[in-house]
């Protein structure tokens, strides 16, 4: 796997992936940039944000379970001092679906946090202190007026 960052000016750079997307990174205005894109801590979140679900959702999938959504919130706390670092992330599944298995929806999540998320791993083994829960909600279906 590869990556190219491209330095624009300031504190802002673009990344482009090997698969050919590239994204917009910029520091705040304190710092150089002008808050024109994503922080680099903020992408690494994402990172794991993106790497858990897509887990959480393909074994849930493969469960059969009736999953028809899944936001995952994170919330981190970094170090005070340099390098400021990633100390305690907490990652919050909430999964809709049809007659949800709440422990099928458990073993999905736990699965992705120790055996298949490469960057929760990857940031667990850095130290990083990771914590997940989840809640199950039905889906909406609503009348309209």
């Amino acid at each position: 796997m590869q990556t190219t960052i491209k330095w624009l000016d300031g504190a802002t750079f673009v990344g482009e992936s090997e698969s050919g997307h590239s994204v917009v990174m910029d520091g705040p205005p304190e710092n150089g940039g002008r808050n024109i894109g994503i922080r680099p801590m903020e992408m690494l979140l994402i990172g794991l944000g993106g790497c858990t679900s897509f887990d959480v959702i393909s074994i849930l999938k493969k469960s059969k379970q009736s999953i028809t959504n899944c936001q995952t919130q994170i919330t981190a706390t970094r170090s005070e001092n340099v390098p400021k670092v990633f100390t305690n992330i907490h990652v919050h599944f909430i999964v809709e679906g049809q007659d949800l298995n709440e422990a099928t929806v458990k073993r999905a999540v736990n699965l992705s946090a120790e055996k298949y998320c490469s960057a929760s791993i990857m940031l667990q083994k850095g130290g990083v202190e990771i914590t997940h829960d989840f809640i199950i909600t039905q889906p909406f279906e609503g009348k309209s007026a």
